[in-house]
């Protein structure tokens, strides 16, 4: 793996830049479809990556973003509660996390083995990245020759390319697609034009809600299997068990803690980001110290309003057309992950846990009960934990390539 040792400082400065500009997607994204400005989006993924970082003593290579789990919630909590309601009720979700992290800190890693065995955790990465599938699909549709162009960039760069142009598809591919996009008319450079060239984020205060609390709850249960996901696929391209050390418990509670601060400061929850994972999958680059860079620089991104402006003239379909890599990128992973823990896919318990957590994650199957919902990953995952604990015999634990 490319650690510290490996890397040269202004390589790492690049590669951190890029593993942003990943992430730029969908942390501007989100914030634009709740309604908010995407700047505090940006700075409060910043400052709670460096929560998580301090809180995992600086070990796990991960960047927190806003998750696409929570737009239709935060929507339609903000309908309800308003706003400000609305944001307690993401501080809410960020004190689950600490109390889930307690329990797995009381329990032992024994509790993860148990409960979330190889053919759990391996399908559910696998469906992190598939159920994301669409989300690149319709950004990339936008302009399929954008979208081409920057894919065809990103999968040039990763698998001819050599030296440090190896080490930045994504931002290879997002430039040629960029410039491309300039020479054919495809750019709006308004947000540029009307960007201050300093302007401080939009901070707004929570307001106590016990409806808007009672209703975002239900909501952490899918981030918090995503993020149990992202810790074993991290964990599988750097070959160390992140669970173990630093352990679940610690990482649990950097998001929790950073998703708590977001919601005080009138943002969006920050949750241990997919993108992000893909892109570690692909570039191998796992020195956290990177990480950091990506952070630091969203932070400074969210006070430079040019800099704001030039990011959110990025067509989506040049950000899409990445998108449909990474995604696939983390879908491989839950694979490998299947393949190093040596699961035996001959047993039927095993095929029937694989194939049921797949086909409910992809296919959309969703469980109401008044205003608590359970779908996509979330529900996918608590489907193959059920099935895990009540079907004959045993699972083998997830097993890195070397712990």
């Amino acid at each position: 793996m490319k650690q510290a040792s490996s890397l040269s400082l202004p390589k790492k400065i690049i590669i951190g830049i890029q593993f942003l500009f990943v992430a730029f997607g969908a942390t501007v994204l989100v914030p634009l479809l709740v309604g908010i400005s995407p700047s505090i989006a940006l700075f409060t993924a910043g400052i709670g990556t460096f929560i998580f970082h301090l809180i995992t003593k600086g070990k796990v290579p991960v960047f927190l973003g806003s998750s696409f789990a929570f737009i239709a919630p935060i929507i339609e909590a903000t309908r309800l509660f308003g706003f400000q309601g609305m944001l307690s009720g993401i501080i809410a979700v960020g004190l689950v996390y600490s109390i889930m992290s307690a329990i797995v800190k009381w329990r032992g890693p024994a509790l993860i083995d148990k409960v979330f065995p190889s053919v759990v955790v391996g399908p559910v990465i696998m469906v992190i990245g598939l159920s994301l599938a669409p989300v690149g699909v319709d950004m990339a549709k936008e302009n399929w020759l954008l979208a081409l162009i920057s894919l065809a960039t990103a999968i040039l760069v990763v698998v001819f390319a050599g030296g440090m142009l190896k080490l930045i598809p994504i931002f290879a591919g997002i430039v040629v697609g960029y410039l491309v996009a300039v020479l054919t008319g495809n750019v709006d450079f308004k947000p540029i034009s009307d960007a201050a060239w300093l302007s401080l984020p939009q901070f707004q205060t929570p307001q106590f809600s016990w409806a808007a609390i009672i209703y975002m709850i239900p909501v952490a249960i899918a981030p918090l299997i995503e993020h149990i996901g992202d810790m074993y696929a991290v964990g599988a391209v750097a070959e160390h068990n992140y669970v173990k050390d630093p352990g679940l418990h610690r990482t649990m509670l950097g998001d929790g803690i950073a998703t708590a601060v977001a919601g005080c400061m009138g943002s969006v929850p920050n949750t241990t980001y997919s993108e992000v994972t893909g892109a570690i999958s692909l570039t191998k680059v796992t020195d956290p110290f990177v990480l950091r860079i990506a952070a630091l620089t969203a932070i400074l991104f969210s006070v430079l309003g040019k800099i704001s402006g030039f990011l959110e003239s990025i067509p989506g379909a040049v950000l899409g057309g990445i998108m449909l890599l990474l995604f696939g990128s983390i879908a491989s992973v839950g694979i490998k992950t299947l393949i190093d823990s040596k699961a035996n896919l001959n047993k039927t318990r095993n095929q029937v846990i694989i194939s049921v957590i797949l086909t409910v994650g992809i296919g959309g199957a969703i469980i109401q009960f008044g205003n608590f919902s359970l779908a996509g990953i979330g529900l996918s995952a608590v489907t193959g934990v059920i099935l895990n604990l009540i079907l004959p015999e045993k699972s083998k634990p997830v097993r890195m390539k070397r712990e």
